[in-house]
């Protein structure tokens, strides 16, 4: 763990140990929405820069015991508009998004989410169910993991890279991985899908493997637990596009998972979910395609004033970093973004 993960870690003990006094305990708000990816056994890499996108199946499970434990009531995604109008005082509420579609997320997180009849809500991107688009993090992540050199066009410019250690990788795996998150960014995955091509890896391969198709997500729409939310086409950031281009993402990805579920979705996580894919024109275009409930990854718990913007919520992520159930109770405490928050200013 390096000195970011370590000073992560302290202040979460901390906001743990705060909360555990009572200290600050108007952080917490009404509630919180936690937000994961991957959910599988840990398979040790010696270069994991997606460490942080997964955690087990039994950290799932303490995690779902440590907020049971701290009083929560577990509830379905779109029961938080109406709850967030609760009077004060009232349990306190977790509600569980799985952003990607994740194979595993239906093999191995719904056997826990059962045990704990906790709802669910899977937002899918229909360009990584269908197989027309790749997910470029993790196609970085095997090429950077095989290859000691390096070359792609970025920007118009033959980038070399040096990749034999793993802080060579790493450097690697940040300077790229900076400059495709840009306008242009579909053109700089394409540069990194021929750089694993010629490499002998499949970008597309890598999400059959790893996504779940039309079907399996019909199957797990079925699910009286599950739900599923819209997460784009293409998951590139939509702050990057033109109106237009962002209303065809919007209106495509709805369009698709209605089309599997017969019911269409009223719930959007931003790819991203971050600066690259959130602003006010964004938000403005989401309520126009039609949805009434969006998500970041914003860090933060909700508030009751969060009910007049339901269309940047804030999530929390169940990090593969920090898995220990005090984390859990420390982050659903609020302390730690409620500090971060205040040396801001």
């Amino acid at each position: 763990m390096g000195l970011k993960h370590r000073a992560i870690a302290a202040a979460l003990r901390a906001s743990a140990l705060m909360q555990r006094m009572k200290v600050m305990a108007g952080a917490r708000g009404r509630g919180a929405i936690f937000t994961l990816h991957q959910v599988r056994p840990y398979l040790r890499r010696d270069f994991d820069p997606n460490r942080h996108l997964e955690i087990t199946p039994d950290f799932l499970g303490l995690a779902l015991e440590r907020l049971r434990h701290d009083g929560y009531r577990f509830v379905a995604l779109d029961e938080v508009p109406q709850l967030l109008a609760e009077p004060a005082g009232a349990k306190p509420f977790a509600a569980f998004t799985l952003d990607d579609g994740y194979r595993n997320n239906h093999a191995l997180a719904v056997p826990v989410f059962e045990r704990f009849e906790a709802p669910f809500t899977v937002f899918a991107c229909k360009g990584l169910s269908e197989r027309s688009h790749g997910m470029w993090w993790e196609t970085l992540a095997v090429l950077l993991s095989r290859a000691e050199k390096l070359e792609l066009v970025l920007e118009g410019k033959r980038c070399a890279f040096q990749t034999v250690t793993i802080t060579e990788k790493a450097r690697a795996f940040a300077v790229i991985a900076g400059k495709i998150c840009q306008p242009g960014e579909a053109e700089r995955i394409e540069a990194l899908n021929h750089a694993a091509r010629a490499h002998g890896i499949d970008p597309r391969q890598l999400v059959d493997d790893a996504i779940m198709t039309a079907g399996e997500l019909g199957t797990l729409g079925r699910h009286p637990l599950a739900s599923l939310g819209a997460h784009g086409v293409s998951h590139r950031g939509l702050a990057f596009l033109d109106d237009a281009s962002v209303l065809r993402e919007l209106t495509a990805s709805a369009d698709y998972l209605e089309a599997i579920t017969g019911t269409r979705p009223l719930s959007f996580a931003y790819p991203y979910g971050d600066a690259r894919s959130v602003d006010a024109r964004i938000a403005r275009l989401t309520a126009q395609a039609g949805f009434r409930l969006a998500v970041t990854t914003r860090p933060g718990t909700l508030a009751p004033d969060h009910g007049q913007n339901l269309l940047q919520l804030p999530r929390i992520s169940l990090n593969g970093f920090f898995q220990h159930p005090d984390h859990v109770s420390a982050l659903a405490s609020g302390i730690v973004f409620s500090v971060a928050r205040r040396l801001r200013q």
